[in-house]
């Protein structure tokens, strides 16, 4: 099964298939691990050995049931070496499941080298979902979207780590329109929507194609947060979980377009009885096996 190497979305994988395998102890020393070298990487924690000691001390090569990791080199300016997720074997029932980290898990499926795997649903609107008039709005829509010719990977469930991708405007902007922050005030706006860049197919399939008429995108120059810029923009799409850093930039808050969630992914062509088994398990289609 591919995972993230680091990060929420795998912390959310682990604790999810902990409480299916009564791993909690595994789990819990994968997350401590990883919080730690985030740590160190942030400055916000020293240590008292060099990578390489820790990365030894880390890993147990001899029993694959103890976690494995890596040191993944940043190819960002200023952003030093860190140690990540490889690997690790977690019994579920009958069933070993490996886990193993992948920068682009969703990628690794779509090229055969997984059956199972666990991404950012954002990763599927931006690579294989079709671009319709009509948004996409929810998770469940996703898989009508994608064409069986492209890819085997369909979406299974999702983590419920949601942050939502949101409509965002300034109060000027919105008291020019009709008043209503949603996917209608967009159809009937022309001017300029900030977004990321890495976001533009993304947003063009939960806006639908039909509402991005008269519309042209404008991104944060280098520097500027996100929320900063559309607060110079006018409107924007940003994610948001309580929408503070959107309101201290003046902004208000307006329709939750899509959910940013890490989601269950599978390659049907790759499921055989056992990969089926977990993947119901994990969905939660399936009573937990007994330990």
């Amino acid at each position: 099964m591919a995972v993230p190497r680091k990060g929420r979305p795998l912390e959310g994988v682990l604790e999810r298939l902990a409480g299916l395998a009564g791993a909690e102890a595994t789990a819990d020393d994968i997350i401590s691990t990883l919080r730690f070298e985030k740590a160190i990487t942030k400055d916000k924690q020293q240590a008292d050995r060099d990578v390489y000691d820790r990365l030894a001390d880390y890993s147990d090569l001899s029993d694959p049931t103890e976690p494995e990791f890596t040191l993944f080199r940043d190819d960002r300016d200023g952003m030093p070496r860190r140690i990540v997720f490889d690997s690790v074997t977690i019994p579920v029932g009958d069933v070993a499941v490996q886990l193993v980290g992948r920068e682009e898990p969703f990628r690794a499926l779509r090229t055969h080298e997984f059956a199972l795997g666990f991404d950012s649903a954002d990763l599927v609107l931006e690579e294989v979902v079709q671009l319709r008039d009509d948004p996409i709005a929810e998770l469940s829509e996703i898989n009508d979207r994608i064409d069986p010719l492209d890819t085997d990977v369909r979406v299974v469930s999702g983590l419920g780590d949601t942050v939502h991708h949101t409509l965002l405007a300034t109060p000027e902007v919105l008291e020019a329109g009709n008043g209503t922050l949603d996917r209608s005030f967009v159809e009937s706006y022309s001017g300029e929507l900030c977004i990321s860049p890495r976001y533009e197919r993304l947003v063009e399939a939960i806006l639908g194609t039909g509402t991005l008429e008269g519309i042209e995108f404008a991104y944060p120059a280098e520097g500027i947060e996100e929320e900063a810029a559309i607060a110079e923009t006018g409107m924007g799409v940003y994610l948001t979980v309580t929408g503070s850093t959107a309101r201290e930039n003046g902004l208000v808050l307006g329709e939750q377009l899509f959910p940013s969630e890490t989601v269950l992914l599978a390659n049907e062509s790759e499921v055989d009885a056992d990969a089926g088994h977990v993947r119901d398990l994990l969905a939660g289609d399936l009573e937990a096996p007994v330990q």
